[in-house]
């Protein structure tokens, strides 16, 4: 036991140690640093670091305590996923709901079906052995997805959150993350059961009772709860109340893992039914939110970087595929938005900039990856592509968002006085 737990240790050390130093270097090079603790997984994962120093990294990463991490990594997820789950702001739909929209349908649906066109023609080469209808339905998920909270992180530090382009985009995300875990459930579910119509058609309407359930019977007496806790609290939530709240997000998850959609769902809906509950979801982020980002997160992305081998990709035709696949990924994301933008309105240098915002995958396509790989309906080699493919398109946001607000003659100030006032407006 004493050696495990030492094992343990010295793994998260290593793990948290090298998040924080890589976040902090890629600032210093012009990103956001949870770019830094994304790439750091891949960095000194099997690919690299595994190679270069290959006895010290299986010292360091000893795969007998593999499943321990795994689950950590799992755990993360359902908190994370909580945490995004009430940082919805449904209000923005009733302002800027047509514009989002449009902006929305458009990131989702065309790379959605160029990437099912895409992973046709790339399941002779990498599919054999695995479903090609699970195949196909997971990676063009993957491409169609967007990441909301690393695009919240991006909006913040260009000081785009409170524009009426920023506002925008993280409402056309917002929905794209409702359609996404929609799409993915959905996936998940025709996966899950073995492509049987019955049992996907069963386990959805397990999914839409559940859902239902949670939004017509929990929350109303979830809101009267915390609403009495903030009322003898305050913001500091007392302990009492936290092991309440993650009790009920645990319970949630436990159910969402019993339908047979995993437990993240669970998780991502009981966060939901509080969107709008400001107060209670400032205190929850002061308890829980600083912790998941240091000790999960990191864990996550490390698990992910453990899990992506460029020893996978054997010979010329895989990485010519890999290169096809960046070229579509970016096409299929940023032409449309732009174009779907620039009709809603926009200049075209604030239109490129949303379609530069939209093309960021990130940390919600790893989720879509890890679950496809847990599935068996995406083997090793994809993988590795579409993983390296969520770091370049997100490495790529900060510096194209750059010269895009730039060719618009981007004034913090100005913007953000005019984005508080095109908030305040009811008008779209």
């Amino acid at each position: 036991m004493e050696h495990i737990l030492f094992t343990v240790i010295l793994q998260l050390t290593f793990i948290i140690g090298s998040a924080r130093l890589f976040a902090a270097l890629f600032k210093k090079l012009g990103q956001p640093g949870v770019c830094g603790e994304m790439s750091a997984g891949l960095i000194l994962g099997p690919s690299l670091f595994g190679r270069l120093f290959p006895d010290t990294f299986h010292r360091i990463f000893d795969p007998s305590v593999s499943l321990v991490f795994s689950m950590f990594a799992q755990v993360g997820l359902v908190l994370l996923l909580f945490l995004l789950g009430m940082d919805f702001e449904f209000d923005y739909l009733r302002v800027h709901g047509r514009r989002a929209l449009a902006v929305a349908m458009s990131a989702m649906a065309v790379p959605f079906g160029l990437g099912l066109l895409l992973a046709k023609f790339m399941y002779p080469f990498v599919g054999m052995g695995i479903s090609e209808t699970g195949f196909c339905l997971f990676a063009a998920t993957a491409m169609s997805i967007t990441a909301l909270p690393i695009l919240a992180i991006i909006l913040v530090e260009f000081k785009l959150n409170r524009t009426q382009l920023g506002v925008i985009a993280i409402t056309a995300a917002a929905l794209m993350d409702v359609i996404g875990w929609t799409l993915l459930a959905t996936v998940n579910a025709i996966v899950r059961s073995n492509f049987q119509i019955w049992l996907t058609v069963k386990m959805l309407m397990e999914v839409i009772t559940f859902g239902a359930l949670m939004f017509f019977v929990v929350r109303p007496l979830l809101k009267k709860f915390v609403r009495r806790r903030l009322q003898n609290e305050g913001e500091r939530l007392s302990i009492a109340t936290l092991a309440i709240m993650l009790v009920l997000v645990f319970a949630s998850s436990m159910i969402t893992s019993q339908i047979g959609i995993f437990s993240i769902f669970g998780g991502f809906i009981m966060g939901a039914i509080l969107f709008d509950e400001p107060e209670f979801r400032k205190a929850i982020h002061s308890r829980l939110q600083d912790f998941v980002r240091v000790f999960f997160v990191p864990i996550f992305f490390m698990y992910t970087g453990l899990r992506t081998d460029v020893g996978s990709m054997g010979g010329g035709m895989l990485w010519m595929l890999f290169a096809l696949l960046i070229v579509v990924a970016v096409g299929a994301k940023l032409v449309p938005s732009t174009i779907a933008a620039r009709a809603s309105g926009f200049s075209w240098p604030d239109s490129l900039s949303m379609g530069v915002l939209m093309n960021t995958r990130a940390l919600m396509e790893l989720i879509v990856l890890n679950i496809g790989l847990d599935l068996a309906v995406i083997p090793k080699s994809v993988f590795f592509m579409y993983t390296l493919m969520a770091v370049i398109t997100t490495l790529m946001t900060a510096p194209l968002l750059r010269r895009t607000l730039a060719q618009a003659g981007f004034n913090p100030d100005q913007e953000v006085a005019a984005g508080q006032l095109a908030i305040a407006s009811s008008g779209d």
